[in-house]
């Protein structure tokens, strides 16, 4: 179990978190969502001991980072944004390196396991320099995996990745996320909804949300609003919804032969009054439900970087006055 609590960064009066806290167990890929700026990657370079906080704590198991840092230094594997890498060694002495780093006696056995999760087997004796970034990217996962540590933290790990690689990535950290506790920060939201079962989101500094990202649209969606699909023709249906009182539907299109509709619904008997309604239509209502908002416009609804805020408004108000 990881815990976080109330942890803050103070750089002067600035502040880069205020009492962020979560909490994250084994088998969870937590996203650390924010703007840029939000204090992400603070975050999560105090979890791994990169960064003292100014105030709070960080426990993995029970155990305080500070207070028993090389222990649970151990217990966590890191991958950075840009992965700190050698160019003029090979695959193999870099993750050698990195075990000599970590004080990981089985070597062997070590790196032929975290080569084997990376897909990387076949790059073990190229330079580090030849490879392609994607390649890059997983000499950098597999350095976070040796020793198997049960804690994983990766930072931006799709960044600079072609789409190709971008699956690929994917596809490791889901399969990681089975035996480890994954926690990664990113922007990409496509990528959230991908992979993690929990959203911390970050705004300013602080957490605005912890939620999954289930529980997020659901809080977040207009409670009225409903889509339908119908096996009829569009003209038909906009008509038979017309006569009905539904005349605020919106065609959407239509999908695999099914007619789209977005409507207000307030009865309580609206999917038997909507079926009636198709039936009418010389149609078969053939799906309900709530309309459930992309996490991009949860995203928007939760956040705001206040800074480029003010700095805009600054040069607004001083464009004012020179103008």
């Amino acid at each position: 179990m990881l815990s976080v609590e109330k942890l803050t960064k103070r750089y002067g009066a600035s502040k880069a978190i205020e009492d962020v806290s979560f909490e994250a167990s084994p088998g969870e890929i937590v996203g650390i969502v924010g703007h840029n700026g939000s204090g992400k990657s603070t975050t999560m370079n105090i979890i791994t001991g990169y960064l003292a906080a100014t105030s709070g704590h960080v426990r993995l198991d029970g155990e305080d980072n500070v207070q028993c840092a090389k222990k649970v230094r151990r217990k966590i594997g890191y991958l950075p944004e840009v992965p700190s890498l050698y160019a003029e060694l090979t695959v193999e002495e870099q993750l050698r390196f990195a075990c000599d780093i970590r004080g990981i006696r089985n070597r062997k056995e070590a790196i032929a396991l975290a080569c084997a999760s990376t897909d990387i087997e076949g790059v073990r004796r190229r330079l580090i320099g030849n490879l392609s970034k994607g390649y890059r990217q997983r000499v950098g996962l597999a350095q976070a995996l040796v020793g198997n540590p049960p804690v994983l933290i990766l930072d931006e790990p799709s960044s600079g990745l072609d789409p190709t690689q971008i699956v690929d990535m994917r596809r490791m950290i889901r399969a990681l996320g089975r035996e480890h506790l994954v926690l990664m920060s990113t922007h990409v939201l496509s990528e959230v909804s991908a992979l993690c079962s929990r959203l911390v989101i970050l705004n300013n500094g602080r957490v605005a949300a912890d939620e999954t990202p289930e529980r997020l649209s659901e809080r977040f969606r207009q409670r009225d609003l409903y889509e339908i699909q119908v096996d009829c023709p569009d003209e038909t249906l906009m008509g038979a919804l017309s006569e009905a009182g539904y005349r605020d539907a919106k065609l959407l299109g239509t999908q695999g032969g099914l007619a789209r509709v977005r409507l207000i619904v307030k009865k309580p008997d609206a999917a038997s009054r909507l079926a009636a309604v198709a039936k009418s239509a010389g149609g078969e209502l053939r799906a309900f439900g709530p309309v459930m908002p992309e996490l991009e416009a949860v995203f928007l609804s939760l956040t705001r970087d206040e800074r480029y805020a003010a700095r805009k408004k600054g040069g607004a108000e001083k464009e004012g006055v020179s103008g």
